[in-house]
């Protein structure tokens, strides 16, 4: 600042300026400066001219804001010179100073709110730290939008505590109604700014989906987490399996593998916890795996294939392929299957020939004839054979 030269206003001398709660000040005391000003007006142009209060109210009111209807107008050489003073001079000056600093604040506020600065009141919302390295973007659009589709979720806010977004957040995300704040994950003034303690979830991205080291970031933020009791509100992505147990141990609720191309397993262990275990299982050959099998379907329904393989001991049904080469997942149970395959979870260490699935399902017909046979004879009363019975 040059020498000899005030600042504008008195703030502007200070070192760091938390310019919203000033501004607000200052609006408040010239409101109140305002207001006192407009009382002793109303006062005097009530004492000094024939008028009522309500008269004199409306009098000062009409030149404050600089109408001018004509219909009073104050014919007292006291009314006049305090009209001049208390009006034309300060309390008109007053207003104008009111509307700048409102403005300056609308500013100020659209400001900090694209840079991420901006503190809101959330409450039960859902808080992601940190951004994905390779397609942040696409990967919260496609995230907002699966877990608005959930009932009980469908207006629920979404805060993203990140360092990315430097100059705000994409249009696309800013008009679903995704909000972010410029901050690190193990910042304890960050968690507060996004208030953590309030949230219904809380997902903590890796920082590098490929790099293991970036589980130790990780494993920093969750502990803070923990330590604020918010362990079982929390689900964090880790990279290598060998983590999961310190994960475990501290509490969090959910571990997951990075999965950057379906955000849906991550919306699935937000609002049904244990199923992206089961989402996980069908990536890999570990323990299970979803087998294809070549066979001819064309006499029993879903349910009787479904029951057929769990009987035996084959795996879980999850899929159909119909005479059109199309899969066909969760067919309807009574209805009658054709098609040329099926979708089956194996075992990864023991998978099934087709000829065991063609087998059991060949079993399982036969029980469904001898069932049928069984409750027609109950039916028409009969008696049923004997089996091994030889004829006469």
């Amino acid at each position: 600042m040059q020498r000899n030269r005030r600042p504008l206003n008195p703030e502007h001398q200070e070192t760091h300026l938390p310019m919203g709660g000033l501004i607000r000040s200052r609006m408040k005391r010239l409101f109140a400066i305002l207001g006192a000003l407009l009382s002793v007006q109303v006062l005097i142009i009530w004492a000094a001219e024939d008028l009522s209060l309500f008269e004199a109210a409306w009098l000062t009111m009409t030149t404050l804001v600089t109408v001018g209807y004509g219909d009073y107008a104050p014919q007292t050489m006291i009314g006049r010179f305090s009209t001049i003073v208390l009006m034309f001079i300060t309390s008109i000056t007053l207003l104008t100073l009111i509307v700048s600093d409102y403005i300056e604040y609308r500013f100020y506020r659209r400001e900090r709110i694209l840079t991420g600065r901006w503190i809101y009141k959330m409450n039960d919302h859902i808080i992601i730290v940190n951004t994905p390295q390779h397609g942040g973007e696409q990967y919260f659009m496609r995230f907002a939008s699966q877990i608005r589709e959930i009932p009980g979720y469908e207006t629920i806010p979404i805060m993203i505590l990140t360092r990315q977004f430097p100059m705000g957040l994409p249009t696309e995300l800013s008009d679903i109604g995704v909000v972010h704040h410029h901050g690190a994950g193990f910042d304890p003034e960050a968690l507060k700014a996004v208030h953590a303690g309030s949230a219904r979830h809380i997902i903590v991205l890796a920082a590098d989906e490929a790099d293991p080291y970036s589980d130790s970031l990780t494993f920093d933020i969750a502990h803070r987490l923990t330590e604020l009791n918010l362990g079982s509100h929390t689900i964090v992505e880790c990279v290598n399996d060998q983590n999961r147990g310190r994960f475990k141990a501290l509490g969090v609720r959910t571990i997951i593998r990075p999965v950057r191309t379906y955000p849906e397993i991550m919306v699935r262990s937000v609002v049904a916890p244990g199923s992206e275990k089961v989402l996980e299982d069908l990536f890999n050959y570990e323990h299970d795996h979803p087998h294809r099998y070549e066979l001819k379907l064309d006499d029993l329904n879903w349910a009787d294939i479904v029951s057929a393989l769990v009987r035996h001991g084959i795996g879980t049904a999850l899929a159909y392929i119909d005479d059109d080469n199309e899969v066909i997942c969760h067919p309807p149970t009574n209805e009658e299957i054709e098609g040329k395959g099926l979708i089956v979870l194996v075992k990864s260490a023991d998978t099934p020939e087709v000829s065991v699935v063609e087998e059991a399902l060949e079993r399982y017909r036969v029980f469904l004839k001898q069932w049928r046979a069984h409750s027609a004879a109950q039916e028409t009363g009969e008696a049923e054979p004997e089996k091994n019975k030889s004829p006469d």
